[in-house]
């Protein structure tokens, strides 16, 4: 079954009737039209046509930036299309993944997202290590000092407070205290050890 695919952006107030009379031209069953942005992926009419695909439909656009305006996306959504089992066409750029040569570009879009995906992993490790040689760390900054744990630590096991008492004075969750405690209690029995 041909299902088509038409969408227009409601900030540039136009409709869909030259798309939908194009894709009934086309041979398309049914047509899903939608008007919202072509960047933006919560699109309801979308969704429901991706959602009531079977093996051997085909969807059908009048246009790939119908479909969606960012490579990423656009390859995403076809990926869910090869998922069904399905094939995709686009009436203006020609691009027919139900035969050999619309498969093959297909392939080779999806290899190149996959090296794009790579290259930004690639990035992102440089990024972090990059970020640890110059001492910075990621993750929530501590909300206590070293100087701060360790009075926490001596306030608790020298008995003046307790730990329910600490978490409260220092607003900190008492799991947080708890933690103190044991890494405290470890170092402790590790430094016994090594006397010994």
């Amino acid at each position: 079954m041909l299902l088509g695919y038409a969408r227009v952006s409601k900030a540039e107030g136009q409709d869909t009737s030259a798309q939908v009379d194009a894709l009934r031209v086309a041979g398309c069953m049914r047509v899903f039209q939608e008007a919202g942005s072509g960047g933006r992926w919560d699109r309801p009419e979308l969704h429901r046509l991706l959602d009531q695909l079977r093996p051997d439909d085909v969807v059908v656009v009048w246009k790939l930036d119908r479909l969606s305006r960012s490579l990423k996306d656009l390859l995403l959504i076809l990926e869910r299309i090869e998922q069904a089992q399905a094939g995709f066409r686009s009436l203006t750029e020609a691009v027919d993944t139900t035969g050999p040569a619309g498969r093959m570009m297909m392939q080779m879009l999806g290899a190149f997202a996959e090296f794009e995906r790579a290259m930004i992993r690639e990035r992102t490790r440089a990024g972090l290590e990059a970020a640890r040689n110059q001492g910075r760390h990621g993750g929530r900054r501590p909300k206590l000092t070293t100087a701060q744990c360790r009075e926490i630590v001596e306030m608790v096991t020298s008995g003046r407070k307790s730990a329910a008492e600490v978490s409260r004075l220092f607003g900190v969750h008492p799991a947080t205290v708890s933690r103190l405690l044991s890494r405290a209690r470890r170092l402790a029995d590790d430094s016994e050890q090594i006397l010994r």
